[in-house]
């Protein structure tokens, strides 16, 4: 005669913890939520441009003088002056960046995008009353 299946009253408590370990060990774990999530993808990103940055431009139009070298410090996601004037600007995803150099009466603006330990972008301003524009190329260390 065939056996017949033990009714669940039936089971030991013994082999019932051990199902009940078993299938909690099966569960997911649960991920971080949204908010834990994108807090570590910037804290991650934060520190990956950090350093001096040694940049240098080229002009392409107007009357200004080319092979200006300036350095920039990044720190997290901000973009300020390691010495020779002002500078303002930030890191955003994927590296890139906009920056503003003030010195006396020169104002430039920038953009372009960082990887790794080099750099690359646009810029354009108002150089000792000339109207200029040009191309910058950015290595760190």
């Amino acid at each position: 005669m065939p056996s017949r299946p033990k009714p669940v009253s039936a089971i030991t408590r013994s082999a019932w913890h051990g199902l009940l370990a078993a299938a909690l060990l099966a569960l997911p774990i649960a991920a971080p939520d949204a908010a834990q999530a994108k807090h570590a993808r910037h804290a991650a990103a934060a520190g990956l441009y950090d350093g001096v940055w040694n940049v240098e431009f080229a002009t392409e139009a107007g009357n200004c003088s080319s092979g200006y070298r300036v350095p920039f410090t990044v720190t997290g996601r901000r973009v300020s002056s390691a010495g020779g004037g002002k500078v303002t600007g930030g890191i955003g995803r994927g590296g890139a960046v906009s920056v503003r150099v003030a010195v006396g009466a020169s104002v430039a603006s920038g953009s372009g995008r960082l990887a790794g330990n080099v750099g690359a972008g646009r810029w354009s301003g108002l150089i000792s009353g000339d109207r200029c524009s040009g191309v910058w190329q950015a290595r760190r260390g």
